[in-house]
Parts: C-alpha cells; sequence; structure tokens
C-alpha cells in the first residue's frame, strides 16, 4: 500500500511540474483555445400588443 501512495505522490508531483512548465512555454507555440470570433444576428419579431 505505502508503494502505491509513494507512486501517486510522484505522479502527482510530475504532474504539476508538467503543468507550470506548459504555463511557462505554452506562449512560445502559441496554442489557440479560443474560438474565432465571428459575429452573429438573428432576427426578432416583438409581439407588443
Amino acid at each position: 500500500m505505502g508503494r502505491l501512495i509513494k507512486w501517486l505522490f510522484y505522479l502527482v508531483v510530475l504532474g504539476l511540474i508538467a503543468l507550470v512548465a506548459y504555463a511557462y512555454v505554452g506562449p512560445i507555440f502559441d496554442p489557440e483555445f479560443s474560438p474565432a470570433p465571428e459575429e452573429i444576428r438573428i432576427p426578432v419579431e416583438l409581439d407588443a400588443n
């Protein structure tokens, strides 16, 4: 059981290091996660009786 917890701890630490490295190195490779902005127009009919 102790070996399992030790390996999980190592994986969590490696994951955190990878996340921090991606936060610093990510802008250099310029990943574009946001969608391209586009205007959407939908006609609306109002019933004002």
